[in-house]
């Protein structure tokens, strides 16, 4: 289909990586906790932007460049853990009463969504490893087969992540009627991204 090597395998892969837990899901809903469904709406189009940037350079070239200099690979996925590692700490160690370690404003959800999506090396690795996979050298079509992966990942996302916001949005007034349930989650969320700046930034 339009040059894509097993279009059903493309859209499961596609769906696997949204599912495993990851910074654009923590962005995602916290987003969504602070400003309800329009805010994890938001949050949602600033991964989607952010997932077409990695995309469109994928195929630009970059995963090439990438692969032929190592050290500017290391660099960025150095520069990814560094900033999850950085706001994990922030939420494990803000005091009750705190201004968001994360500073999410109405207007900036969006936007945060987008800089954690192009900081996060899982997003990285994906687009210039794994997409490449599934393109089809022998019925390839250029310009067409990219657009045609690009539009696929981007309704999967939008669908994705517009039912997890909803199911977010669902439970977000209970964690809110509990202060001590929300602040044990903030700092769990912390530990999670730690753990996620400290793997990426070690592995090989």
């Amino acid at each position: 289909m339009l040059g894509i090597a097993d279009f059903g395998a493309f859209c499961a892969a596609v769906l696997l990586f949204l599912a495993l837990p990851g910074p654009g899901t923590f962005a995602l809903l916290t987003s969504t906790g602070k400003g309800g469904f329009r805010a994890g709406a938001a949050a949602t189009l600033g991964l989607i932007v952010g997932d077409q940037v990695l995309l469109w350079l994928a195929v630009a070239g970059v995963a090439a460049l990438l692969a032929a200099h190592p050290l500017l690979f290391k660099g960025v996925q150095y520069a990814g853990a560094a900033y999850l590692a950085w706001i994990g700490l922030k939420l494990l160690f803000a005091k009750d009463g705190d201004a968001s370690p994360i500073r999410i404003e109405p207007r900036h959800y969006a936007r945060q969504a987008f800089l954690i999506t192009l900081l996060n090396p899982k997003a990285i690795v994906f687009y210039m490893a794994f997409f490449p996979l599934f393109i089809n050298p022998t019925t390839h079509r250029g310009a067409i087969t990219f657009a045609g992966m690009a539009v696929t990942i981007a309704l999967i996302t939008a669908a994705y992540c517009l039912l997890l916001c909803v199911f977010a949005n669902a439970v977000s007034a209970q964690v809110k009627a509990h202060r001590g349930i929300a602040r044990a989650l903030q700092k769990l969320a912390g530990i999670f991204l730690i753990g996620f700046g400290i793997r990426l930034g070690t592995q090989s």
